[in-house]
């Protein structure tokens, strides 16, 4: 791949990567805002044009009208406050429309310019083929908090943020390989034990953040608004036992839930702080040893805005700070893990043992 094509790849994966954090980012207000279910039906081409005139507007209303979350919650809304979080999820909505537009376009004129190579271009079809899947599961999710409830499914919110989070995390490392070039072919060698830390820190971060989401699904900031105790206890009584059987409490039960959010943040530290410690006695590069402290340093800063998130009643701004900090750990463990994958032991050469003949 010539340098023009490769620039140009690299700029593109990296504007991807920017859309779908400001997606996720975006997506929050919306749930925090109580917006995501004003739109009631799933139009991808008539959608893109917001109601015009005040037939259209109460016609639009109506239908909100009858859903779970205007019957339960938003009862008492005017059209004037219907139009305010109608324009925020349509919004949302538009900007999905764009940043697939984003994808596919550009991708099409890479492959057509031989930028990217037919025999190569598996991973970056899957980018794209993931975005239309994400569009899918996104209705496929607001699907939920229409019928019988005034709020979506916090297990489809959780596998949608995870779905971003697999796109994110595949767009940016794609745009690591053209920003750096490493060769295509790895070089041999025995994977360090750094490598394989880092990628226990994205399991772990992986596991704290869907925390975070069937938090948000689940409203569950709100299930307490003191740390580090909770209903006056370190540790309250009967966490598991709220429903049965127990392990549905870990994922269904809002205090559970919210428990888990709080304290399993440590174990992310605590990953944190060994790869520190491993990578003090190695020869890292720079970029290893910075992205570690950063991660650290992050982590702390994170633990701080939850914290602050549960003392101050879930203020919207403190939130989606929170859940952007959040992605930008994502995306430091992945860069991380990234350059850990081009940091290689030896092999240990096999021990050879001669027989010598002995005295006669």
């Amino acid at each position: 791949m010539s340098d023009r094509a490769n620039r140009a790849v690299t700029i593109w994966l990296f504007v991807v990567c920017i859309l779908i954090v400001f997606m996720v980012s975006f997506g929050g207000l919306v749930r925090l805002t109580r917006s995501g279910l004003s739109i009631v039906e799933w139009n991808p081409i008539s959608g893109v044009i917001p109601p015009s005139g005040e037939e259209a507007w109460q016609i639009e209303f109506s239908k909100y009208q009858q859903t779970p979350e205007f019957e339960k919650v938003n009862s008492e809304m005017t059209l004037d406050g219907y139009k305010r979080i109608f324009y925020l999820e349509w919004f949302h909505r538009l900007v999905a429309r764009f940043v697939g537009l984003i994808v596919v376009i550009p991708l099409f004129y890479f492959l057509l310019k031989r930028y990217i190579p037919w025999r190569k271009s598996a991973v970056y079809l899957l980018i794209a083929i993931g975005f239309a899947l994400q569009g899918f599961m996104g209705w496929y999710m607001v699907s939920s908090g229409l019928v019988d409830r005034p709020s979506v499914s916090h297990l489809r919110l959780t596998a949608h943020l995870l779905a971003a989070l697999a796109l994110l995390a595949l767009s940016f490392w794609m745009a690591l390989r053209h920003h750096y070039r490493f060769p295509e072919q790895e070089p041999k060698g025995i994977k360090t034990a750094g490598y394989r830390l880092s990628w226990l820190m994205v399991a772990v971060l992986t596991i704290q953040i869907s925390y975070g989401g069937l938090v948000a699904g689940l409203k569950a900031g709100h299930a307490s608004n003191t740390w580090p105790l909770m209903f006056g206890y370190l540790v309250p009584p009967g966490m598991l036992s709220v429903i049965q059987p127990w392990w549905r409490n870990l994922i269904e039960t809002a205090s559970t839930v919210h428990f888990m959010h709080r304290w399993f943040a440590f174990t992310v530290l605590i990953v944190a702080i060994a790869l520190y410690f491993l990578a003090k006695k190695r020869d890292y590069s720079h970029a290893i040893h910075t992205g570690i402290l950063l991660m650290i340093v992050l982590t702390l800063v994170q633990i701080g805005l939850g914290v602050s998130v549960i003392w101050l009643g879930v203020p919207i701004w403190l939130a989606l700070l929170h859940q952007a900090v959040a992605l930008g750990l994502f995306l430091l463990n992945f860069y991380l893990v990234y350059q850990f994958s081009h940091v290689i032991e030896a092999e240990p050469r096999p021990v050879v043992h001669s027989l010598q003949a002995g005295p006669v």
